[in-house]
């Protein structure tokens, strides 16, 4: 997928919560010799904005930027990017949420889009937690939840 949005000229921020996959999607923008940039909880405030200068700047040869959930975000405005991944989404909608905000200026229909699996993602775990409180914890099984998802979703 990489290469096709390389190839159309794409700009991407790929979000991840691992610091091991940011480890190897940096190996793989070095074998394909395309230009990122990367920002994760090693990375100080101040080289965090010339990152993020780099990135944004006119006629920026840098395809993509790739960030760790977790690193925080205050501040952080990739308006210059068109496409979004979050490479590992979890249970964790709120990282999402994160994650879109730093990039709010995004394409209104894939940033729609994104919105609208977050809210289902917000809204399972809301029905799930709240069951898990008011059940014993001992008594949901897993059948229990995927049956709660299920019913979420559709």
């Amino acid at each position: 997928m990489m290469v096709k949005l390389k190839e159309q000229g794409h700009r991407v921020l790929i979000y991840t919560q691992f610091q091991h996959m940011l480890d190897l999607l940096e190996d793989y923008c070095t074998h394909k010799k395309w230009q990122y940039e990367r920002i994760d909880g090693r990375v100080g405030g101040a080289e965090r904005q010339v990152r993020i200068d780099r990135f944004n700047a006119k006629n920026s040869n840098r395809f993509c930027f790739l960030l760790s959930t977790r690193a925080g975000g205050l501040g952080i405005n990739l308006a210059t990017a068109d496409t979004v991944i979050i490479y590992d989404s979890d249970w964790n909608p709120h990282a999402d949420l994160q994650a879109m905000a730093r990039a709010h200026r995004l394409g209104q229909t894939n940033a729609e889009r994104m919105m609208q699996m977050t809210k289902k993602k917000m809204v399972l775990e809301h029905l799930v937690v709240g069951r898990l409180k008011a059940q014993n914890i001992n008594q949901v099984g897993l059948d229990d939840i995927i049956d709660m998802a299920q019913r979420t979703v559709h």
